[in-house]
């Protein structure tokens, strides 16, 4: 046969060169004009020397005739489609020996295509990103990119020399989507979209669905496939047992890059799960793990929401921690951002040119408090975005909470906006109908998919149904949002206001610490000391108690102790634990070293962490204390209006009836006999837990002995303590 040249069409090399082709396998690869004419074969491989083709069956290679611009063409006497053939390219001092992956077929199915269209694709990351795979008996990895505003879309990566001419994407009709496998391509690759914007400007973007990236400040996207086994059955098998309301939970939360500086995913594995076990929580919450660039930003800045942050290794790294979290018996609550994104040219901002993951109209698109953009929550592929990220965590990396960061921010059109800087709903109403419709879908979505689960809002106003059922329609006329829990905001502000006034005005702000009952039971609650409130200026939390040092210890041991008692499920922050004196910084993490035997006043911070231990311990053991956080039934008052003695009593039940007796004393004085109306239930109470207690660093005051209701219950109220009674 006699080898003949098959030029390149002049319309199809202007649009390759400019990089604005949609169908390259049109051009490129094998083709027949006609069933009398050769088979066409053309490739394109700027700065190539040579490419040759290599045929089965011992045939010659065939070498290709050069056309300029880095194609090479020829034609054969071959049937359609031909034997399989590989492409020999050279390059200086290089040679490289590779399937022609124009010759393949599109790589995604049609229901996926048809899923993606409509924004239903619930395990959207497995067909958009890069996957290695195997199609049509050819290794390699299958590129896919959402781009519907672009001209064109290459793939660049080390692998081409971040020149994508020679990897020139595919679109896939109508869903915006683009396509290329290409062949031997594997883990590990570096990659990012060069893509063509509506105006022909060109920009080198990271895979929105990318799961491993470069180490920032490195902002590549990596080929990654997981091989990752879990040993976690046990767990996930009982996980869903009891829901999160109804059960004990009491969550650690913690900065994972500085918990301990310098440790790894593996080195967290090792230690995080024996410290958060010994200490007796119930679960731990990671604040964002996402990919971020930004350090400073504790991960809220997410540029890489399909992939775990490559600071501390890698995602089989990170699922290894939770893994040992859950075979120690901690649960995993992690930090989710889907309330706005940042501006970073490289990543979702304006991704192909045009608004995309963003509103089109700009008084929408810019947040206002972090300079930030927030999500399209009306453009079905943006909220199938969202959607399937939250389910990815559940199902890929089996997180078994998801806490929503910002809920308000994304609730309302005029969050933190001046009149003028927003624009209305369809309705004429402040409410952003396309939020509340993506956080139902959401809920729903991810309580259908994964057994266990629960989400938690951090939502900072008095929206009705945070955590009512999508289904239920409450007075305002929107159906619940769908939340497990709600961080309680108001019970945060109101309780830490109450505990930073001198003892001697306390009288005057009794309300503060009574206030949440009026509206405990409006949602189901979570009570959050979080990372928020230690830090620019707030004070840690035992350095917002006034008086001297023990004053300051005592009252954060009571009101650790009277949190725990209060109806809601307990959140606190890494360093709390231990009476850190000093804000928190990611730049150095806790200060471990006040635990250290040798620092002076290492009793006292040990101090506070035998009681979080021993309230964490008395509290799981205890069902009064957790079964009926959410029903009213599981609170009543003993003595809830004595302000002038700063004196708070109530009674906890558990669901058969048995009680717990909470009494707290914000004042630094030691009260002996004081009466309290006898509790019913039973005519003899004892001390289960004193916050004085001497192995605590308090004075040691307290009940020894059996204590009879009758007619009244007297005891005795330790200094700025609190006291748990059972019968």
């Amino acid at each position: 046969m006699t080898p003949r040249p098959a030029p390149v069409p002049p319309e199809d090399r202007r649009r390759l060169l400019n990089a604005t082709h949609h169908n390259p396998h049109a051009v490129l690869g094998t083709h027949k004009p006609a069933p009398t004419e050769p088979l066409a074969i053309r490739t394109w491989h700027p700065y190539a020397e040579s490419v040759t083709v290599h045929l089965p069956d011992g045939a010659a290679p065939v070498p290709l005739h050069p056309d300029g611009d880095g194609f090479f063409t020829t034609a054969l006497d071959l049937p359609d489609p031909p034997p399989p053939y590989e492409l020999e390219i050279t390059y200086a001092g290089t040679r490289i020996r590779t399937p022609d992956p124009y010759t393949l077929l599109p790589s995604l199915g049609e229901l996926d295509l048809h899923l993606i269209g409509e924004g239903r694709h619930e395990q959207l990351w497995k067909v958009l990103g890069a996957h290695p795979m195997r199609h049509q008996n050819i290794s390699g990895t299958r590129f896919t990119v959402w781009a519907p505003n672009a001209l064109g879309v290459r793939v660049a990566g080390d692998f081409n020399r971040w020149d994508g001419a020679a990897h020139t994407m595919r679109s896939l009709g109508g869903t915006g989507v683009w396509e290329l496998f290409v062949p031997g391509l594997g883990e590990g690759e570096l990659y990012k979209y060069e893509i063509t914007r509506p105006d022909g400007t060109r920009t080198l973007r990271a895979d929105p669905l990318a799961t491993r990236t470069e180490t920032p400040p490195a902002t590549a996207s990596i080929v990654h496939s997981s091989h990752y086994t879990w040993h976690d059955e046990d767990w996930l098998r009982t996980r869903a047992a009891r829901p999160a309301h109804e059960a004990p939970f009491s969550v650690y939360e913690v900065h994972l890059p500085s918990w301990r500086p310098g440790l790894t995913y593996r080195d967290l594995a090792v230690q995080l799960p024996a410290y958060v076990a010994d200490l007796g929580f119930t679960h731990v919450e990671l604040m964002p793990v996402a990919e971020h660039p930004f350090g400073g930003s504790w991960g809220y800045q997410v540029t890489g929401f399909y992939a775990p942050t490559a600071r501390l290794g890698t995602p089989d790294d990170f699922k290894h921690l939770v893994d040992a979290l859950h075979r120690a018996g901690i649960g995993v609550i992690m930090d989710w951002v889907p309330a706005h994104f940042p501006r970073d040219d490289w990543a979702l901002a304006e991704f192909d040119g045009r608004p995309l993951y963003e509103p089109a109209d700009p008084l929408r698109a810019a947040h206002p408090d972090w300079g930030t953009l927030e999500f399209d929550y009306g453009r079905r592929e943006v909220r199938n975005f969202l959607v399937a990220n939250a389910v990815y965590w559940c199902e890929e990396f089996h997180i078994d909470g998801l806490r929503v960061d910002a809920v308000a921010s994304m609730l309302y059109l005029d969050y933190s906006r001046e009149q003028g800087r927003w624009t209305p709903n369809a309705a004429g109403g402040r409410e952003n109908l396309d939020a509340v419709a993506f956080l139902q879908e959401m809920n729903a979505t991810l309580y259908r998919r994964v057994p266990g689960v629960v989400t938690i809002a951090e939502e900072s106003t008095a929206w009705d149904g945070v955590t009512r059922p999508t289904h239920h329609t409450g007075p305002t006329g929107f159906g619940g949002l769908g939340f497990g829990l709600k961080w309680n905001m108001g019970w945060m502000h109101d309780s830490l206001g109450y505990v930073a006034h001198d003892p001697v005005h306390r009288a005057h702000h009794h309300h503060e610490m009574t206030f949440s009952m009026v509206y405990a039971y409006s949602e189901n609650y979570v009570l959050p000391i979080s990372h928020d409130e230690v830090v620019h200026g707030k004070r840690s939390l035992v350095s917002k108690m006034p008086g001297d040092w023990w004053q300051q210890r005592a009252t954060l041991r009571a009101y650790l102790a009277f949190m725990w008692a209060h109806p809601g499920k307990q959140l606190l922050f890494m360093g709390q634990e231990f009476a850190q004196g000093a804000e928190w910084s990611e730049a150095h993490g806790p200060d471990w070293w006040l635990l250290d035997p040798a620092y002076g006043a290492e009793r006292d911070h040990r101090g506070v962490r035998d009681l979080v231990r021993d309230l964490n311990a008395t509290y799981r053991a205890t069902p009064a204390l957790w079964e009926q956080d959410t029903a009213p039934a599981g609170f009543s008052w003993v003595l809830g209006d004595a302000a002038q003695d700063n004196v708070f009593a109530f009674l906890r039940h558990a669901t058969d009836g048995s009680p717990v007796l909470s009494v707290s004393n914000f004042s630094p004085v030691l009260r002996h006999d004081y009466a309290l109306p006898a509790p019913a239930g039973s005519s003899t109470w004892h001390e289960v837990l004193n916050t004085d207690a001497a192995r605590y660093g308090g004075s040691g005051a307290g009940n020894p002995g059996p204590l009879k209701a009758d007619p009244a219950l007297k005891l005795t109220l330790p200094p700025l303590a609190t006291v748990w009674l059972a019968p």
